[in-house]
């Protein structure tokens, strides 16, 4: 079953009808507590096929996702720079630095060894007035809808809020960390954390 959703969700349209669901509602707390127009330079990991691009218009922006449809689906649509890259072993250039670097619904798709070396890689690419924004899914104390969701989820790593708030924290000084509903027809079907940090001096 879940290699079935895997091979469906590969599919750049079957990804983005999804994503139209319930995207804004995920997006919402980034907005809420940003003022993306003054945003720089955009570093975007996992990016997809470019679903969180339109908020970046006035930034200079990378989105970088290791499927090459959804690049390519990234680049036909915005017309931006989006490269083919592995985010658990992505090196940025030397001196590369980001005053946002996105990183949304990733994290739960990997084990926490590569989750801490892509955090402290992404820690280190920040500007000194930098932040880190992260949306992840939290895994449910109890059973229930929330619960059966995530067992079918793609990402096979969803943490409890206490398991996010060590991890970000290992590497990133909070300023925003929230617990938020993502509902779909009215049914709260996940809740996720917002995370929003600056790299440990």
């Amino acid at each position: 079953m879940n290699s079935l959703v895997e091979r469906v969700l590969e599919q750049p349209m079957i990804y983005r009808l999804w994503q139209a669901t319930h995207g804004e509602r995920k997006f919402a707390p980034v907005l809420a507590h940003n003022d993306l127009g003054r945003v720089r330079r955009v570093l975007d990991v996992g990016c997809g096929p470019g679903m969180s691009t339109r908020f970046f218009a006035r930034s200079d922006y990378l989105g970088i996702d290791i499927n090459p449809s959804y690049i390519a689906e990234a680049r036909r649509r915005w017309g931006r720079p989006f490269v083919v890259a592995d985010a658990t072993t992505y090196a940025a250039p030397a001196g590369e630095r980001y005053d946002f670097i996105l990183v949304n619904s990733f994290l739960h798709h990997i084990d926490r060894p590569e989750a801490r070396r892509v955090l402290g890689h992404l820690a280190g690419l920040l500007t000194e007035d930098g932040h880190l924004h992260s949306i992840e899914p939290v895994m449910p104390d109890k059973p229930g809808l929330q619960r059966l969701l995530a067992r079918c989820d793609r990402g096979k790593y969803w943490r409890p809020m206490g398991k996010w708030r060590e991890l970000f924290g290992e590497f990133l000084d909070p300023v925003v960390f929230e617990l938020f509903p993502v509902t779909v027809l009215w049914i709260t079907c996940w809740q996720l954390v917002y995370f929003k940090g600056r790299a440990k001096r």
